[in-house]
Protein backbone atom coordinates (compact mmCIF):
# COMPACT_ATOMS: atom_id res chain seq x y z
CA UNK A 1 0.00 0.00 0.00
CA UNK A 2 1.63 3.47 -0.93
CA UNK A 3 2.49 5.52 2.12
CA UNK A 4 0.02 8.08 1.13
CA UNK A 5 -2.69 6.15 1.40
CA UNK A 6 -1.65 4.51 4.54
CA UNK A 7 -1.69 7.59 6.16
CA UNK A 8 -4.44 8.94 4.37
CA UNK A 9 -6.62 6.36 5.77
CA UNK A 10 -5.26 6.25 9.31
CA UNK A 11 -5.48 10.05 9.47
CA UNK A 12 -9.62 9.36 8.83
CA UNK A 13 -9.58 6.30 11.38
CA UNK A 14 -8.18 9.05 13.95
CA UNK A 15 -10.54 11.39 13.09
CA UNK A 16 -13.45 8.84 13.79
CA UNK A 17 -12.51 7.13 16.87
CA UNK A 18 -12.10 11.08 17.73
CA UNK A 19 -15.60 11.37 17.10
CA UNK A 20 -16.59 8.40 19.01
CA UNK A 21 -15.21 9.26 22.00
CA UNK A 22 -16.71 12.80 21.84
CA UNK A 23 -20.23 10.83 21.80
CA UNK A 24 -19.33 8.43 24.33
CA UNK A 25 -18.57 10.91 27.03
CA UNK A 26 -21.16 13.44 26.19
CA UNK A 27 -23.77 10.73 26.98
CA UNK A 28 -22.14 10.49 30.18
CA UNK A 29 -23.97 13.73 31.14
CA UNK A 30 -27.53 12.76 29.39
CA UNK A 31 -30.55 10.21 29.69
CA UNK A 32 -30.07 6.94 28.09
CA UNK A 33 -31.16 6.83 24.58
CA UNK A 34 -29.93 4.26 21.56
CA UNK A 35 -26.22 4.51 20.70
CA UNK A 36 -25.49 6.93 18.08
CA UNK A 37 -22.88 7.19 14.40
CA UNK A 38 -20.68 9.91 14.03
CA UNK A 39 -22.11 12.65 12.27
CA UNK A 40 -25.16 10.61 11.59
CA UNK A 41 -26.40 10.43 15.27
CA UNK A 42 -29.79 8.24 15.26
CA UNK A 43 -30.72 8.41 11.79
CA UNK A 44 -30.32 4.98 11.16
CA UNK A 45 -33.21 4.04 13.72
CA UNK A 46 -35.55 6.76 13.08
CA UNK A 47 -38.57 5.55 11.55
CA UNK A 48 -39.55 6.00 7.75
CA UNK A 49 -43.02 7.81 9.09
CA UNK A 50 -41.06 11.01 10.68
CA UNK A 51 -39.74 12.08 13.85
CA UNK A 52 -43.17 11.61 15.74
CA UNK A 53 -43.39 7.95 15.17
CA UNK A 54 -39.69 7.67 15.83
CA UNK A 55 -39.75 9.20 19.26
CA UNK A 56 -42.72 7.29 20.24
CA UNK A 57 -41.09 3.95 19.24
CA UNK A 58 -38.10 4.71 21.17
CA UNK A 59 -39.80 5.35 23.86
CA UNK A 60 -41.22 2.05 24.55
CA UNK A 61 -37.34 0.77 25.16
CA UNK A 62 -35.87 3.71 26.81
CA UNK A 63 -39.23 5.19 28.70
CA UNK A 64 -40.48 8.44 29.11
CA UNK A 65 -36.91 10.84 29.63
CA UNK A 66 -34.24 9.46 26.83
CA UNK A 67 -31.18 11.09 24.67
CA UNK A 68 -31.82 11.26 20.69
CA UNK A 69 -29.15 12.47 18.28
CA UNK A 70 -30.58 14.77 15.73
CA UNK A 71 -27.43 14.16 13.17
CA UNK A 72 -24.79 15.77 15.59
CA UNK A 73 -26.56 17.63 17.84
CA UNK A 74 -28.08 15.23 21.37
CA UNK A 75 -31.72 16.34 22.36
CA UNK A 76 -33.14 15.34 25.53
CA UNK A 77 -36.70 13.31 24.74
CA UNK A 78 -39.76 14.24 27.22
CA UNK A 79 -42.07 11.85 26.59
CA UNK A 80 -44.19 10.88 29.60
CA UNK A 81 -46.95 13.33 31.16
CA UNK A 82 -45.72 13.79 34.32
CA UNK A 83 -41.79 14.21 32.88
CA UNK A 84 -43.61 16.57 30.98
CA UNK A 85 -45.40 18.65 33.43
CA UNK A 86 -42.24 18.00 36.11
CA UNK A 87 -40.27 20.03 33.78
CA UNK A 88 -42.20 22.44 31.92
CA UNK A 89 -44.30 23.41 35.08
CA UNK A 90 -41.96 22.56 38.63
CA UNK A 91 -38.83 24.02 36.80
CA UNK A 92 -40.79 26.20 34.50
CA UNK A 93 -37.59 28.90 34.69
CA UNK A 94 -34.87 26.11 34.08
CA UNK A 95 -36.89 24.76 30.66
CA UNK A 96 -37.61 27.97 29.91
CA UNK A 97 -35.82 28.24 26.74
CA UNK A 98 -36.57 27.53 23.18
CA UNK A 99 -34.82 25.60 20.47
CA UNK A 100 -34.46 26.74 17.38
CA UNK A 101 -36.23 25.34 14.11
CA UNK A 102 -33.47 24.99 11.18
CA UNK A 103 -35.59 25.93 8.53
CA UNK A 104 -37.44 29.01 9.88
CA UNK A 105 -33.74 30.64 11.91
CA UNK A 106 -32.45 32.31 8.62
CA UNK A 107 -35.97 34.50 9.11
CA UNK A 108 -36.06 34.84 12.72
CA UNK A 109 -32.63 34.63 13.92
CA UNK A 110 -33.91 34.46 17.49
CA UNK A 111 -35.76 37.91 17.47
CA UNK A 112 -40.03 38.07 18.08
CA UNK A 113 -41.98 36.85 21.07
CA UNK A 114 -41.99 33.15 19.52
CA UNK A 115 -37.74 32.55 18.89
CA UNK A 116 -36.48 34.66 21.37
CA UNK A 117 -34.96 34.05 24.88
CA UNK A 118 -33.91 35.31 27.79
CA UNK A 119 -34.62 38.76 28.78
CA UNK A 120 -35.20 39.39 25.38
CA UNK A 121 -37.95 37.23 25.41
CA UNK A 122 -38.78 38.12 28.35
CA UNK A 123 -39.62 41.46 27.66
CA UNK A 124 -41.95 40.81 24.40
CA UNK A 125 -43.69 38.20 26.47
CA UNK A 126 -44.51 40.46 29.39
CA UNK A 127 -45.39 43.58 26.50
CA UNK A 128 -47.04 41.30 24.31
CA UNK A 129 -49.95 39.76 26.90
CA UNK A 130 -50.28 43.12 28.53
CA UNK A 131 -50.71 44.41 24.90
CA UNK A 132 -53.10 41.63 23.81
CA UNK A 133 -55.36 42.31 27.00
CA UNK A 134 -55.45 45.45 26.65
CA UNK A 135 -56.86 45.47 23.05
CA UNK A 136 -59.36 42.58 24.39
CA UNK A 137 -58.14 39.42 24.68
CA UNK A 138 -60.27 38.21 27.78
CA UNK A 139 -62.49 41.17 27.40
CA UNK A 140 -65.60 41.89 25.67
CA UNK A 141 -64.67 43.00 22.39
CA UNK A 142 -62.97 40.12 21.76
CA UNK A 143 -65.76 37.80 21.71
CA UNK A 144 -67.97 41.25 19.61
CA UNK A 145 -64.97 40.29 16.89
CA UNK A 146 -65.44 36.61 16.64
CA UNK A 147 -69.48 36.38 16.56
CA UNK A 148 -69.29 39.14 13.70
CA UNK A 149 -66.83 37.13 11.73
CA UNK A 150 -69.08 33.60 12.81
CA UNK A 151 -72.19 35.56 11.62
CA UNK A 152 -69.96 36.65 8.32
CA UNK A 153 -68.73 33.05 7.58
CA UNK A 154 -72.78 31.69 8.10
CA UNK A 155 -73.47 34.20 5.54
CA UNK A 156 -70.79 32.51 2.94
CA UNK A 157 -71.40 29.24 3.71
CA UNK A 158 -74.93 29.87 2.45
CA UNK A 159 -73.76 30.74 -0.43
CA UNK A 160 -73.02 27.26 -1.41
CA UNK A 161 -76.07 25.97 -1.41
CA UNK A 162 -75.04 22.91 0.72
CA UNK A 163 -72.99 21.95 -2.29
CA UNK A 164 -69.51 20.30 -1.18
CA UNK A 165 -66.63 22.25 -0.61
CA UNK A 166 -63.12 22.58 0.83
CA UNK A 167 -63.58 24.88 3.96
CA UNK A 168 -60.07 24.87 4.77
CA UNK A 169 -59.63 28.26 3.41
CA UNK A 170 -63.13 29.86 5.17
CA UNK A 171 -61.85 28.67 8.14
CA UNK A 172 -58.80 30.08 7.40
CA UNK A 173 -60.07 33.48 6.60
CA UNK A 174 -61.91 33.78 9.94
CA UNK A 175 -59.20 33.00 12.49
CA UNK A 176 -56.89 35.38 10.66
CA UNK A 177 -59.29 38.07 10.85
CA UNK A 178 -59.74 37.60 14.61
CA UNK A 179 -55.51 38.21 14.90
CA UNK A 180 -56.06 40.52 12.31
CA UNK A 181 -58.06 43.01 13.99
CA UNK A 182 -55.68 42.83 17.48
CA UNK A 183 -52.39 42.84 14.80
CA UNK A 184 -53.17 45.15 12.39
CA UNK A 185 -56.79 46.74 13.76
CA UNK A 186 -58.19 45.59 10.73
CA UNK A 187 -60.78 43.24 9.25
CA UNK A 188 -59.91 41.76 5.56
CA UNK A 189 -62.96 40.55 2.76
CA UNK A 190 -62.75 37.32 1.67
CA UNK A 191 -61.83 38.15 -1.86
CA UNK A 192 -59.38 40.70 -0.97
CA UNK A 193 -56.16 39.41 -3.02
CA UNK A 194 -53.85 40.54 -0.48
CA UNK A 195 -55.42 38.58 2.04
CA UNK A 196 -55.67 35.58 0.40
CA UNK A 197 -52.28 35.44 -1.06
CA UNK A 198 -51.01 35.68 2.70
CA UNK A 199 -53.50 32.92 3.68
CA UNK A 200 -52.02 31.01 0.55
CA UNK A 201 -48.56 31.61 2.11
CA UNK A 202 -49.17 30.40 5.20
CA UNK A 203 -50.93 27.25 4.84
CA UNK A 204 -47.74 25.97 2.11
CA UNK A 205 -45.57 27.41 4.72
CA UNK A 206 -46.89 25.44 7.62
CA UNK A 207 -47.18 22.15 5.38
CA UNK A 208 -43.52 22.43 4.29
CA UNK A 209 -42.37 22.71 7.77
CA UNK A 210 -43.82 19.46 8.97
CA UNK A 211 -42.76 17.87 5.68
CA UNK A 212 -40.59 15.15 5.51
CA UNK A 213 -38.21 16.84 4.24
CA UNK A 214 -38.12 19.93 6.77
CA UNK A 215 -37.41 16.61 9.36
CA UNK A 216 -34.30 15.56 7.40
CA UNK A 217 -33.34 19.31 6.81
CA UNK A 218 -33.69 19.42 11.24
CA UNK A 219 -31.08 16.33 11.02
CA UNK A 220 -28.36 18.35 8.88
CA UNK A 221 -28.98 21.88 8.57
CA UNK A 222 -24.85 22.74 8.88
CA UNK A 223 -25.09 21.04 5.64
CA UNK A 224 -27.79 21.00 3.58
CA UNK A 225 -28.26 24.74 4.05
CA UNK A 226 -25.95 25.23 1.63
CA UNK A 227 -28.21 23.52 -1.25
CA UNK A 228 -31.75 24.34 -2.69
CA UNK A 229 -34.96 22.74 -1.36
CA UNK A 230 -37.39 23.06 1.21
CA UNK A 231 -36.35 25.40 3.48
CA UNK A 232 -35.38 27.82 0.68
CA UNK A 233 -38.75 27.82 -0.56
CA UNK A 234 -40.16 28.34 3.47
CA UNK A 235 -37.76 31.48 3.81
CA UNK A 236 -38.93 32.54 0.43
CA UNK A 237 -42.54 32.67 1.99
CA UNK A 238 -41.67 33.85 4.99
CA UNK A 239 -40.16 37.13 3.17
CA UNK A 240 -42.87 37.97 1.20
CA UNK A 241 -45.29 38.00 4.44
CA UNK A 242 -42.88 40.18 6.38
CA UNK A 243 -42.61 42.63 3.18
CA UNK A 244 -46.17 42.86 3.41
CA UNK A 245 -45.80 43.53 7.86
CA UNK A 246 -43.52 45.98 6.73
CA UNK A 247 -45.69 48.34 4.56
CA UNK A 248 -47.78 47.78 7.19
CA UNK A 249 -45.97 48.65 9.92
CA UNK A 250 -44.74 52.06 7.45
CA UNK A 251 -48.63 52.68 7.33
CA UNK A 252 -48.95 53.10 11.01
CA UNK A 253 -46.20 55.34 11.56
CA UNK A 254 -47.70 57.91 9.06
CA UNK A 255 -50.56 58.04 10.93
CA UNK A 256 -49.75 56.96 14.56
CA UNK A 257 -51.57 58.74 17.02
CA UNK A 258 -50.07 58.55 20.43
CA UNK A 259 -53.14 59.16 22.31
CA UNK A 260 -55.56 56.73 20.59
CA UNK A 261 -53.33 53.28 19.54
CA UNK A 262 -55.85 51.28 17.88
CA UNK A 263 -53.33 48.05 17.88
CA UNK A 264 -50.52 45.85 18.54
CA UNK A 265 -48.18 47.96 15.83
CA UNK A 266 -49.28 51.38 17.28
CA UNK A 267 -48.76 50.14 20.84
CA UNK A 268 -45.12 48.81 20.15
CA UNK A 269 -44.23 51.58 18.05
CA UNK A 270 -44.74 54.00 20.96
CA UNK A 271 -42.78 51.65 23.46
CA UNK A 272 -39.98 51.72 20.72
CA UNK A 273 -40.27 55.63 21.04
CA UNK A 274 -40.50 55.66 25.00
CA UNK A 275 -37.37 53.49 24.43
CA UNK A 276 -35.50 54.93 21.81
CA UNK A 277 -32.69 56.41 23.83
CA UNK A 278 -32.13 53.09 25.68
CA UNK A 279 -29.33 51.21 23.64
CA UNK A 280 -30.25 48.06 25.15
CA UNK A 281 -33.56 48.30 24.65
CA UNK A 282 -35.62 45.24 22.85
CA UNK A 283 -38.35 47.16 21.20
CA UNK A 284 -36.69 47.75 17.90
CA UNK A 285 -37.74 47.02 13.89
CA UNK A 286 -36.55 43.74 14.07
CA UNK A 287 -38.31 42.28 17.17
CA UNK A 288 -41.71 44.32 16.18
CA UNK A 289 -41.46 42.32 12.80
CA UNK A 290 -40.68 38.77 13.90
CA UNK A 291 -43.33 39.15 16.99
CA UNK A 292 -46.06 40.44 13.76
CA UNK A 293 -45.02 37.65 11.78
CA UNK A 294 -45.38 35.30 14.97
CA UNK A 295 -48.65 36.51 16.11
CA UNK A 296 -49.96 36.53 12.69
CA UNK A 297 -49.01 32.84 11.73
CA UNK A 298 -49.60 31.10 14.76
CA UNK A 299 -53.01 33.16 15.30
CA UNK A 300 -54.24 31.65 12.00
CA UNK A 301 -53.25 28.49 11.28
CA UNK A 302 -53.67 26.63 14.66
CA UNK A 303 -57.19 27.53 14.94
CA UNK A 304 -57.71 27.19 11.49
CA UNK A 305 -56.10 23.65 11.48
CA UNK A 306 -58.22 22.83 14.42
CA UNK A 307 -61.30 24.32 13.10
CA UNK A 308 -60.49 21.66 9.95
CA UNK A 309 -59.90 18.74 12.04
CA UNK A 310 -62.56 19.11 13.82
CA UNK A 311 -64.81 18.90 11.19
CA UNK A 312 -63.39 16.14 9.26
CA UNK A 313 -63.89 14.33 12.96
CA UNK A 314 -67.54 15.27 12.79
CA UNK A 315 -68.33 13.89 9.73
CA UNK A 316 -66.45 10.83 10.72
CA UNK A 317 -68.50 10.40 14.04
CA UNK A 318 -71.94 12.13 13.17
CA UNK A 319 -73.79 10.95 16.11
CA UNK A 320 -71.51 13.10 18.19
CA UNK A 321 -72.09 16.16 15.79
CA UNK A 322 -76.11 15.87 16.59
CA UNK A 323 -75.50 15.62 20.02
CA UNK A 324 -73.89 19.02 20.09
CA UNK A 325 -76.69 20.26 18.29
CA UNK A 326 -79.14 18.76 20.78
CA UNK A 327 -76.93 20.69 23.06
CA UNK A 328 -76.88 24.17 21.21
CA UNK A 329 -81.22 23.50 20.72
CA UNK A 330 -81.78 23.41 24.62
CA UNK A 331 -78.64 26.04 26.00
CA UNK A 332 -78.92 28.72 22.93
CA UNK A 333 -81.87 27.97 20.79
CA UNK A 334 -81.97 29.54 16.93
CA UNK A 335 -82.91 32.66 17.41
CA UNK A 336 -79.67 34.47 18.87
CA UNK A 337 -75.76 33.95 18.71
CA UNK A 338 -74.19 31.97 20.94
CA UNK A 339 -71.82 33.68 23.85
CA UNK A 340 -69.26 32.73 26.04
CA UNK A 341 -71.79 32.58 28.97
CA UNK A 342 -73.23 29.70 27.08
CA UNK A 343 -69.75 27.83 27.80
CA UNK A 344 -70.34 26.47 31.31
CA UNK A 345 -74.12 25.55 30.55
CA UNK A 346 -72.55 23.34 27.34
CA UNK A 347 -70.34 20.44 29.36
CA UNK A 348 -70.68 18.17 25.84
CA UNK A 349 -69.44 20.71 23.89
CA UNK A 350 -66.75 21.32 25.81
CA UNK A 351 -65.69 17.91 25.95
CA UNK A 352 -65.81 17.17 22.32
CA UNK A 353 -63.73 20.71 21.36
CA UNK A 354 -61.30 19.14 23.98
CA UNK A 355 -61.34 15.91 22.61
CA UNK A 356 -60.61 17.21 18.95
CA UNK A 357 -58.02 19.29 20.55
CA UNK A 358 -56.16 16.38 21.40
CA UNK A 359 -57.02 13.97 19.17
CA UNK A 360 -55.74 15.86 16.18
CA UNK A 361 -52.59 16.65 18.44
CA UNK A 362 -51.42 19.99 16.38
CA UNK A 363 -48.25 20.80 17.95
CA UNK A 364 -46.54 17.24 18.72
CA UNK A 365 -43.32 17.80 19.40
CA UNK A 366 -42.83 21.44 21.38
CA UNK A 367 -39.82 23.04 20.76
CA UNK A 368 -38.07 23.77 24.05
CA UNK A 369 -33.98 23.16 24.33
CA UNK A 370 -35.24 19.69 24.96
CA UNK A 371 -38.06 18.14 23.45
CA UNK A 372 -41.43 18.20 24.98
CA UNK A 373 -43.77 15.15 23.20
CA UNK A 374 -46.92 16.75 23.78
CA UNK A 375 -48.23 13.65 21.85
CA UNK A 376 -47.18 11.31 24.31
CA UNK A 377 -49.33 13.10 27.22
CA UNK A 378 -52.73 13.76 24.54
CA UNK A 379 -52.61 10.70 24.33
CA UNK A 380 -51.29 8.67 27.48
CA UNK A 381 -53.48 5.39 28.53
CA UNK A 382 -52.88 6.29 31.63
CA UNK A 383 -54.96 9.65 31.50
CA UNK A 384 -57.39 8.54 28.46
CA UNK A 385 -59.42 5.14 28.64
CA UNK A 386 -58.89 4.45 24.87
CA UNK A 387 -56.17 7.46 23.50
CA UNK A 388 -56.32 6.24 20.14
CA UNK A 389 -60.16 6.89 19.84
CA UNK A 390 -62.63 9.85 19.74
CA UNK A 391 -64.42 9.84 22.78
CA UNK A 392 -65.81 13.18 23.93
CA UNK A 393 -66.61 11.08 27.38
CA UNK A 394 -62.18 11.31 27.79
CA UNK A 395 -63.67 15.42 29.58
CA UNK A 396 -66.81 14.18 31.28
CA UNK A 397 -67.30 12.58 34.08
CA UNK A 398 -70.15 10.04 35.16
CA UNK A 399 -72.58 12.87 36.05
CA UNK A 400 -72.20 14.82 32.44
CA UNK A 401 -69.70 17.66 33.79
CA UNK A 402 -66.35 18.33 31.77
CA UNK A 403 -63.45 17.33 34.10
CA UNK A 404 -60.31 18.38 34.26
CA UNK A 405 -57.35 15.83 33.27
CA UNK A 406 -53.71 16.71 33.49
CA UNK A 407 -52.45 15.54 30.10
CA UNK A 408 -54.29 17.92 28.33
CA UNK A 409 -51.85 20.79 26.91
CA UNK A 410 -53.01 20.74 23.30
CA UNK A 411 -50.97 24.76 23.63
CA UNK A 412 -48.37 23.09 25.83
CA UNK A 413 -47.72 23.91 29.35
CA UNK A 414 -45.40 26.20 31.92
CA UNK A 415 -44.10 29.65 30.64
CA UNK A 416 -43.85 29.02 27.05
CA UNK A 417 -48.05 27.86 26.70
CA UNK A 418 -49.51 29.58 23.78
CA UNK A 419 -49.77 33.12 24.05
CA UNK A 420 -53.13 33.09 22.02
CA UNK A 421 -54.52 29.67 24.16
CA UNK A 422 -57.52 31.94 25.71
CA UNK A 423 -58.53 33.67 22.41
CA UNK A 424 -57.98 30.12 20.87
CA UNK A 425 -60.56 28.70 22.86
CA UNK A 426 -62.91 31.37 22.44
CA UNK A 427 -63.02 31.09 18.95
CA UNK A 428 -63.32 27.23 19.13
CA UNK A 429 -66.53 27.60 20.81
CA UNK A 430 -67.75 30.15 19.57
CA UNK A 431 -67.46 29.29 15.60
CA UNK A 432 -68.11 25.67 16.41
CA UNK A 433 -71.52 26.28 17.90
CA UNK A 434 -72.40 29.28 15.42
CA UNK A 435 -71.93 26.84 12.60
CA UNK A 436 -73.68 23.83 14.02
CA UNK A 437 -76.82 26.15 15.23
CA UNK A 438 -77.11 26.81 11.63
CA UNK A 439 -76.46 23.90 9.26
CA UNK A 440 -75.96 20.34 9.78
CA UNK A 441 -72.88 19.19 8.17
CA UNK A 442 -72.68 15.44 5.77
CA UNK A 443 -69.92 14.32 3.74
CA UNK A 444 -69.84 13.00 -0.18
CA UNK A 445 -68.15 10.36 1.55
CA UNK A 446 -69.38 7.33 3.88
CA UNK A 447 -68.16 7.97 7.66
CA UNK A 448 -66.38 4.43 7.55
CA UNK A 449 -64.22 5.28 4.90
CA UNK A 450 -63.41 9.08 5.54
CA UNK A 451 -59.51 8.54 6.84
CA UNK A 452 -57.55 10.78 9.18
CA UNK A 453 -54.44 10.42 8.97
CA UNK A 454 -52.55 13.55 8.96
CA UNK A 455 -51.45 15.07 5.66
CA UNK A 456 -47.99 16.01 6.55
CA UNK A 457 -46.82 15.40 10.58
CA UNK A 458 -43.79 16.90 11.57
CA UNK A 459 -43.67 19.83 14.05
CA UNK A 460 -47.31 20.62 12.79
CA UNK A 461 -49.95 18.02 11.88
CA UNK A 462 -51.92 18.89 8.81
CA UNK A 463 -55.01 17.08 8.32
CA UNK A 464 -56.11 15.76 5.07
CA UNK A 465 -58.12 17.57 2.16
CA UNK A 466 -61.29 16.71 2.15
CA UNK A 467 -65.66 17.81 0.78
CA UNK A 468 -68.10 18.53 3.21
CA UNK A 469 -71.31 19.93 2.66
CA UNK A 470 -73.16 22.76 4.94
CA UNK A 471 -76.73 22.31 4.66
CA UNK A 472 -79.22 25.22 6.18
CA UNK A 473 -81.31 23.80 9.51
Amino acid sequence: MEPSVLLLLTLIMGFLLLLIRGHTKSRGYLPPGPRPLPLLGNLLQMDRGGLLNSFMQLKKKYGDVFTVHLGPRPVVMLCGTEAIREALVDQAEAFSGQGTTAVVQPIFKDYGVIFANGERWKALQQFSLATMKDLGMGKQNVEVWIQEEARCLVEELRKSQGAPLDPTFLFQCITANIICSIVFGERFDYKDRQFLRLLDLFYQTFSLISSLSSQVFELFSGFLKYFSGTHRHICKNLQEVLDYIGHSVEKHQAILDPNNPRDFIDTYLLRMEKEKSNQHTEFHDQNLMMSMMSLFFAGTETSSTTLCYGFLLLLKYPHVAEKVQKEIDQVIGSHRPSTLEDLTKMPYTEAVIHEIQRFSDLAPIGNTKVYPILSAALYDPQYFEQPDTFNPYHFLDANGALKKNEAFMPFSIGKRICLGEGIAHNELFLFFTTILQNFSVSSPVAPKDIDLRPKESGVSKIPPKYQICFLPR
